[in-house]
């Protein structure tokens, strides 16, 4: 079966992480696949392990360019693919180039919004999403969220509704094992500090500014303890300049590392205390998932998927993503208290290990994609 998976760019972040694992790890006898991109790919592409899949950009220019979509019709043409799958709003209407290149199986996958329309809600987005419906034949949703979002506000019915959530490597991304060379704060006194951290896109919809304010607060509020408090910021993107400018300004000298886009993201994770994800909206986090993964307790705002992923009082703490007060009070609560950091993270491991393993989700798309094309597994 050859699946042709189409996404804007192929870049660091948790879509195009999710679907690296995807390409790598269904079973090559059984699965093909080539991945298009509308604007190109970065140096993530060298994460396909996979020899035989063909990684194509058709160089779209911004704004309106035609030329484009005849690139993407004659890539299809060419390929023959047994199932095109497309990725949230900015490839959606490729979905009728596929109809129209003669492709049978047709999936468009949800994973998650955007800064400027951070529920899914705004007039234009669905209105695309409404016209693009006809053309698809299943959707994939991250999340339970989602399925809501598609059934209410897209108005998809269910039936043509598959919900798979992400999954981590738990061999990969555990609790044993190194911290990266380059942390700033290797030395004795590490165990006297707390260390706070975020990993993904620099964004607005991220919203990191939020972590950096929050810490500044605590900081302000108990100067010994703020002494005590470390961040990591790990990843880019646009809003990479005002968040370092931010940190610079409320932050101690020292105090903030902005570790930029890194392929060590499990020793990353391995030398926080905490992991804090502030989105304004989430699909489902990898980040969240893959700090969990390494025993790491979770604040995260009440947001998107997140409620589904995090066991709030268990394995981490939600609060309102607009609430200031809730969040800081949240890290209060962790810097406060090493046991309960201790005994949150043990307990999030466990629930990664029981339910959101990689094994388990490329087992979900495996069956998922065979149904779809009528195929039986063997």
């Amino acid at each position: 079966m050859l699946i042709a998976h189409l996404i804007y760019r192929l870049d660091y972040g948790g879509l195009e992480n999710g679907l690296v694992n995807l390409v790598n790890r269904l079973p090559a006898k059984r699965f093909r696949h080539a991945i298009l991109c509308l604007a190109g790919y970065g140096e993530f592409r060298l994460r396909v392990a996979r020899d035989d899949v063909e990684v194509v950009s058709v160089d779209k220019r911004e704004g309106k360019d035609p030329h484009a979509y005849l690139r993407v019709l004659g890539h299809l043409r060419r390929l023959r693919p047994d199932v095109v799958h497309t990725r949230n709003l900015g490839t959606i209407d490729l979905q009728w180039l596929a109809l129209v290149a003669g492709v049978r199986h047709r999936v468009h996958g949800e994973h998650g919004f955007v800064a400027e329309d951070p529920r899914g809600l705004s007039s234009r987005s669905l209105r695309i999403r409404r016209i693009c419906r006809p053309a698809i034949q299943r959707y994939v949703a991250m999340s339970r969220d989602i399925v809501a979002w598609l059934e209410r506000d897209v108005g998809v019915p269910r039936a043509r509704i598959r919900q798979i959530y992400s999954g981590v490597d738990t061999s990969v991304f555990r609790p044993e094992g190194g911290i990266p060379a380059d942390l700033p704060w290797r030395d004795s006194a590490r165990e006297t500090l707390i260390v706070f951290g975020t990993v993904g896109r620099l964004d607005p919809i991220k919203n990191q500014i939020a972590l950096v304010e929050a810490l500044h607060r605590l900081g302000a509020a108990d100067p010994a303890l703020g002494a005590r408090l470390r961040l990591i910021v790990a990843g880019d993107g646009p809003a990479r300049g005002s968040l370092e400018e931010a940190a610079r300004r409320l932050l101690p000298a020292g105090q903030s590392w902005f570790a930029g886009a890194r392929n060590d993201v499990p020793d990353l994770l391995r030398a926080m205390d905490v992991f804090v994800l502030p989105s304004l909206n989430e699909g489902i986090s990898n980040t969240i998932l893959e700090a969990m993964a390494c025993a790491v307790p979770i604040v995260a705002a009440r947001v998107g998927g997140n409620p589904e992923l995090v066991a709030d009082g268990e394995t981490g703490s939600l609060y309102d993503a607009l609430s200031a007060d809730a969040l800081a009070g949240c890290l209060a609560a962790y810097a406060d208290d090493a046991a309960l950091r201790r005994s949150h993270g043990l307990a999030a491991r466990r629930r990664i290990c029981d339910g959101f393993s990689l094994e388990a989700m490329i087992g979900r798309y495996e069956r998922f994609y065979d149904e779809l094309v009528g195929r039986t597994a063997v």
